[in-house]
């Protein structure tokens, strides 16, 4: 009966798409549901991977540092992790430059996994042609010392699925004031950039929306965008909750979203600017703006559990080079 309501009192949001975090316990650290397995495979393939470095390559940029911040970090949980050789992190943007670091390995095999939010421009056409794959259908070469193996970005794996959830459910359970609303009354939706560049950029977005819609945990879930339609600055009136939980799709709490979407949510773009000046968080939890009581999360890509999701990624490029 209870999931039956639910699913009544869902709103199929047009052109929006809307997302739930429900079901999603535990604290921030807390591993995905697949953890489990996950450390089973650790385990397992220590010795399978005792010759190989793993690469997770960032975009970088020298305009603001907390860009390449999570590839630095989940690198080190990665290297904590003793499962390969070696954990390098790369950027294509900033220092260490990814061509640098391949030069400087001798292992018998390298697995680059892109830290990317999607199968997009950089990802799957500029850095793998730099590198000397093309994507998706050749994806390993050799040079003097090693074998390389090119993944698929991260943010296209299926456990980003419980990234978003884990995201969004956080943030309502550290700032319940003035109490933590259920999912059934509440909308969740997932802010990407948008770019007419590549499809790909989009459909990442919209791809996570249909997979947390199908849960039936929301009341309604959605795609909102920077640059292309639904905009996220029309986003308020297109929910029909008083409550909104806003999760940005980025790899980093870089300046679109620490500054662009909460002035997109309707926060003062120099109160914005002079909470960042100040290091102060530039969202305020819950903020009411038309109407609408609203959660701001941090990025995907800071969530602790992306290491996992780097992870599979390794592994499952690994499969394929084995033919498995």
């Amino acid at each position: 009966m209870k999931s039956e309501k639910r699913k009544a009192g869902k709103q199929k949001l047009a052109p929006l798409a809307l997302e739930n975090p429900a079901a999603v316990t535990g604290t921030r650290r807390t591993r995905l549901a697949v953890g489990g397995r996950l450390r089973q495979l650790w385990r397992v393939q220590r010795d399978h991977f005792a010759d190989a470095v793993l690469v997770v390559l960032g975009h970088g940029t020298t305009l603001n540092d907390q860009s390449a911040a999570p590839v630095w970090h989940h690198a080190a949980e990665l290297r904590r992790r003793k499962i390969f050789a070696e954990v390098r992190a790369a950027f294509w943007k900033q220092e260490p430059q990814v061509k640098k670091v391949l030069a400087e390995i001798t292992a018998p095999r390298v697995f680059i996994v892109p830290f990317f939010i999607s199968e997009g421009y950089f990802s799957t056409e500029i850095i793998p042609q730099e590198l000397g794959f093309h994507f998706p259908d050749h994806l390993s070469r050799a040079t003097r010392h090693s074998s390389l193996f090119y993944g698929r970005p991260v943010g296209s794996h299926d456990l980003m699925t419980k990234v978003i959830l884990a995201r969004a459910a956080e943030v309502v359970r550290q700032f319940p004031f003035p109490r933590a609303p259920k999912p059934a009354d509440t909308t969740l939706l997932i802010a990407g950039h948008g770019t007419g560049r590549n499809v790909n950029s989009r459909q990442a977005v919209e791809r996570q929306v249909d997979l947390i819609r199908a849960q039936n945990i929301y009341a309604g879930v959605g795609a909102v965008f920077m640059e292309e339609a639904p905009f996220i600055k029309d986003c308020h009136a297109a929910v029909k909750t008083k409550n909104l939980v806003v999760v940005p799709f980025f790899i980093s709490d870089g300046l679109h979203a620490v500054e662009d979407i909460p002035v997109l949510l309707g926060e003062p773009a120099r109160l914005v600017q002079e909470r960042h000046a100040a290091g102060r968080p530039t969202w305020r939890n819950p903020t009411e703006r038309a109407g609408k009581l609203i959660w701001y999360s941090p990025s995907v890509g800071t969530e602790p559990l992306l290491a996992d999701v780097i992870l599979e990624r390794a592994f499952e490029t690994a499969r394929l080079a084995d033919g498995k």
